[in-house]
């Protein structure tokens, strides 16, 4: 991959500094230790990551011919607490992108984005902040280019026959995902998740089922999944009335209902 190709090829304009290396522990890490240093918003590539992590402390270890893995640098203004929803917000951007690239894919509260009920891609972001009182943002994302064998067997579907984005040019497709994310961004400084909700209930993929909400291995909650609100909470209805989840470090699964 070439940064500076991938720059020329976005739509930013110049306003994103983009690097791309070989190998990384991880691209939020390094971001994150370099951001009160950083003059403008940045991207970093990994063609290998060998320390990524994901939410909860999960980790992600990526392959060049596999995944795409990467951070984005941004600096907002305000405190951490104004960036409620982001990453929801960034989910709905990455959708949209990636179905752009002719992948249908759907949104699984509060960060991973699926195909075919499998994990695609899932968003991570880290927050340092700034000497004059505004928040870096470092945004990790990791996107599986190729899904594992044994989904593909599932699905029903032969790698050779299925649209995945990995038959895409890397830069080409780095450049399109940047150009999303930046517009998004802008459109959360401006007007907040709100200006999501929609988009993001209509992609959501468990809308209407009955899902568990789990900390730590412990079901915190249970109930029918209606969708998000303004906020980025998810909704549940359950036997003791309309509840909001804020996200943290819960999980969300769907609920068996097998044995009873």
């Amino acid at each position: 991959m070439n940064a500076s190709r991938i720059a020329a090829l976005s739509m930013c304009g110049g306003a994103v500094d983009v690097e791309v290396v070989a190998h990384t522990g991880s691209t939020n890490a390094d971001l994150l230790a370099r951001a009160l240093d950083l003059a403008r918003p940045t991207l970093l590539v990994a063609l290998h990551q060998s320390a990524g992590r994901g939410r909860a402390g999960r980790s992600w270890l990526s392959a060049a011919d596999a995944s795409l893995t990467f951070s984005l640098a941004w600096k907002f203004s305000g405190s951490p607490q104004r960036l409620l929803g982001l990453p929801l917000a960034l989910g709905v951007a990455l959708a949209e992108a990636v179905a752009a690239q002719g992948v249908p894919v759907r949104l699984k509260w509060p960060n991973d984005v699926l195909k075919d009920g499998a994990k695609l891609a899932g968003i991570l972001i880290e927050t340092r902040r700034a000497t004059d009182g505004g928040t870096w943002a470092v945004i990790g994302i990791g996107l599986n280019l190729l899904m594992p064998e044994e989904m593909e067997q599932r699905i029903g579907r032969a790698v050779a026959t299925a649209p995945w984005l990995a038959r895409m040019e890397r830069d080409v497709l780095m450049a399109a995902l940047l150009s999303t994310l930046a517009i998004a961004i802008e459109q959360f400084e401006a007007a907040g998740f709100g200006a999501f909700r929609e988009r993001w209930n209509r992609l959501h993929a468990w809308r209407g089922q009955q899902v568990d909400i789990i900390d730590a291995g412990t079901v915190l909650q249970q109930g029918v999944a209606l969708g998000v609100d303004d906020s980025g909470r998810l909704l549940l209805d359950t036997v003791d009335g309309r509840v909001a989840v804020l996200s943290g470090d819960v999980s969300l699964r769907l609920t068996d209902n097998c044995g009873g």
